[in-house]
């Protein structure tokens, strides 16, 4: 299995509406019609990266509310954004 790679940047797009529901994340993509959910840590990674933009801040961000090391919280949001990107709902650079 291929191993995503951390971009610098991302973006959401514009056609996906996103709400937080105790603690996890419903996403709706406007343009397929279709409803994505997020367990509480992808919801708080979804929350960063909407708010930053940028992986490395989000990353600093969950290192100071998750007791993992630099390099899982990487490749957990790695793989996440590379989820997102596939689905649409995120492009990155």
């Amino acid at each position: 299995m291929q191993t995503a790679t951390l971009p610098q940047k991302v973006k959401i797009s514009n056609k996906a509406l996103f709400q937080e529901i105790e603690n996890e994340m419903v996403i709706l993509d406007l343009a397929k019609e279709q409803y994505y959910g997020l367990n509480d840590v992808g919801a708080r990674m979804w929350h960063l990266l909407s708010e930053h933009g940028d992986t490395t801040v989000v990353v600093k961000q969950l290192q100071s509310y998750y007791d993992a090391d630099e390099l899982t919280l990487s490749r957990d949001l790695a793989q996440l954004i590379d989820k997102l990107r596939q689905a649409g709902l995120v492009t990155t650079e």
